[in-house]
């Protein structure tokens, strides 16, 4: 249950950043809507979650961000622009305070866990607003190069931390040598650290013919590679 909780916290925040850093003069306030009610969704789950066996503190904060999404999806809906990015920098900033509230003794985890948000959320974010497309066919391709480009620089921050840890944990891999450890952490380097680069730049490259329906169709396997890859470091992580 912790971890699902975890995974939803870090999730909403890096949604909410990808937010922050669409470009809002082109891409329609409708993306903006839309997403807000997927932000509300993943906290008001991960509130209900944390409510009954959650760490202390979290259910409260993941319940703010909640009726936070929600008044800024009205806001786009009336497409108040500086009310919306308002209600998105709050949100942001809330779940990302969910996502370092159990992890303040341990800061270097709770920066792990601010990128690993980052790494699914940006992904995430780059394949709905590849998305979008289908309902905006004449918005500009630079917001969605901008996405992807920004779900790298999450990646290879991301990939910095993933290397510390591993040079250490390499003298206890053989007393890790358990099927299901070797099986979680093959699984974690080749479709979170090794796959998603892959995909993202190939989804990259896809636009410079352009082609947004192909991109997001690759983005789509770079999000299952993501979330694959945090899900199971989460579990690494959390195994004695």
């Amino acid at each position: 249950m912790r971890l699902l909780i975890d995974f939803l916290t870090r999730f909403g925040w890096g949604l909410a950043v990808g937010l922050l850093l669409t470009p809002a003069a082109i891409v329609p306030a409708g993306f903006f809507r839309v997403n807000m009610l997927v932000i509300m969704g993943l906290a008001t789950f991960a509130a209900l979650l944390a409510h009954t066996a959650g760490p202390a503190g979290v259910w409260p904060l993941a319940a703010a961000a909640a009726v936070g999404a929600w008044m800024g999806s009205v806001a786009w809906l009336g497409e108040k622009r500086r009310a919306g990015i308002g209600f998105c920098v709050a949100c942001a900033a809330i779940l990302g305070a969910a996502t370092v509230v159990p992890l303040t003794t341990a800061p270097l985890t709770a920066v792990v866990a601010i990128l690993s948000g980052l790494v699914t959320g940006l992904t995430v974010h780059a394949m709905l607003l590849g998305h979008w497309y289908l309902n905006a066919p004449g918005m500009r391709v630079d917001a969605l190069r901008w996405a992807i480009d920004v779900a790298l620089a999450a990646w290879a921050a991301r990939l910095v931390f993933a290397l510390a840890a591993a040079a250490p944990g390499l003298a206890s891999l053989g007393e890790r040598s358990d099927a299901t450890s070797l099986a979680l952490l093959a699984l974690r380097w080749l479709a979170g650290l090794v796959g998603l680069p892959v995909l993202l730049v190939m989804s990259r490259k896809t636009l410079d013919i352009p082609n947004t329906q192909s991109a997001t169709g690759i983005l789509y396997v770079a999000c299952l590679a993501a979330i694959l890859g945090e899900l199971t470091a989460q579990l690494l992580a959390a195994t004695p």
